[in-house]
């Protein structure tokens, strides 16, 4: 039937897609149990998916079962979107395959933070010499663009960056005008929560907070299964809230933020490791036995317990995923859930988890590259037209 109707067609060749690319390989009859389309419906979108260079076919591995075995469906390895992360102090930039793995990254080193202008050549710029070499003979589907700060989900506009100090930054035009390429651009802390829901350490949980500290402290929910952007896609910004400290004595910033209290920099000037990256600071407070770093993590663990708290109590997540130097400080300052326990709800904090962002350097990558899948996915003959 999806054969007679172009709109139930493309909406097959979609669920194909989507299973290959989240799920990974699966067999004709695999598709066919999930998908409850029958064989040769399978076999022929399979086919066309193959056609227009977005999916493969194996040889089925031997097996004792009766009967033929059913031939392996994969992604593409050589559909690829680029990935962007701007920070402070670097862009990284990644080629993603649509099964997830990261083909090329680079980190380039900035002496302080670029503007939008100079940001779109360098992506550019690095597009334009992958496309001629390293990825020579990849299909580029488009670019996805991670920035801490306010991203307007309509048309991309960054209207606030603070640390990148951009204001209503058009970046997704900047970046399309250089490289001819459909652009996506949103929150960084949002898409790190996209990447852990769908492939990471909240894999397969449908109520999550996450919370990451890069440039700040920035965030991102997931409720029912599905992200949460806000209105205008600003949802999200829990480093933006002014914490509430129970003891006068832990408060460094008066009238500040969270993340002005609880700040990665303010530790690495205490441990004189100006600039020093995550892994490298997980492992000097591990080795620690300085009492005032031990003191600075236990009063930021405490605000932090706190924040998390009121989250708790607000969204009602299983679990809330920690990543960047959350992460870190949750595991060098002892029991954090069981501080954010002793202030949220008990209902609210009887199955919560904490669990540490599994995904390490890759997770903002891959979620930027799979907003730039989006389309491709939902739409796969519209998209793999242009």
């Amino acid at each position: 039937m999806d054969a007679a109707l172009p709109g139930a067609r493309e909406a097959n060749l979609g669920r194909v897609l989507q299973l290959l690319h989240l799920e990974g390989p699966h067999s004709r009859a695999s598709l066919t149990e999930r998908t409850g389309l029958n064989r040769s419906t399978i076999a022929s979108l399979i086919g066309e998916l193959a056609e227009r260079g977005l999916a493969e076919e194996s040889a089925p591995e031997p097996t004792k079962r009766v009967g033929r075995p059913s031939p392996m469906a994969s992604v593409d390895p050589r559909v690829v979107a680029i990935a962007a992360n701007t920070e402070v102090d670097a862009v990284t930039l990644g080629a993603v395959r649509l099964d997830q793995s990261v083909a090329l990254r680079e980190r380039i080193a900035i002496a302080g933070p670029l503007g939008p202008e100079a940001t779109a050549e360098l992506i550019g710029e690095r597009v334009r010499e992958w496309a001629s070499d390293e990825l020579a003979g990849h299909r580029i589907v488009g670019i996805g663009v991670a920035v801490p700060g306010l991203v307007r989900a309509a048309d991309g506009l960054v209207r606030q960056a603070p640390h990148l100090d951009w204001r209503d930054a058009p970046i997704r035009d900047l970046v399309a005008e250089r490289t001819g390429l459909a652009v996506t651009v949103d929150n960084d802390a949002s898409l790190g929560a996209l990447a852990e829901h769908l492939y990471g350490a909240a894999r397969g949980v449908d109520d999550v907070v996450y919370l990451d500290s890069a440039s700040g402290i920035g965030g991102g929910l997931i409720v029912h299964g599905m992200p949460v952007t806000g209105a205008a896609g600003y949802a999200g910004e829990f480093g933006q809230n002014r914490p509430g400290i129970a003891d006068p004595a832990d408060q460094r910033v008066p009238g500040g933020v969270l993340e002005d209290e609880v700040n990665r920099d303010r530790v690495l000037a205490m441990m004189a490791m100006p600039g020093a990256d995550e892994p490298t600071l997980a492992a000097a407070l591990s080795a620690s036995t300085d009492p005032a770093v031990a003191a600075e993590l236990a009063r930021q663990s405490r605000i932090l317990a706190t924040a998390l708290s009121n989250a708790v109590n607000v969204l009602n997540p299983s679990v809330v995923v920690l990543g960047g130097f959350l992460a870190t400080l949750a595991a060098a300052s002892g029991d954090l859930l069981a501080l954010v326990r002793a202030q949220c709800m008990s209902a609210n904090g009887e199955e919560l988890e904490i669990r540490q962002a599994s995904l390490g350097v890759d997770r903002l990558l891959v979620g930027a590259a799979e907003i730039a899948f989006r389309d491709l996915l939902h739409h796969p003959l519209h998209a793999s037209a242009a």
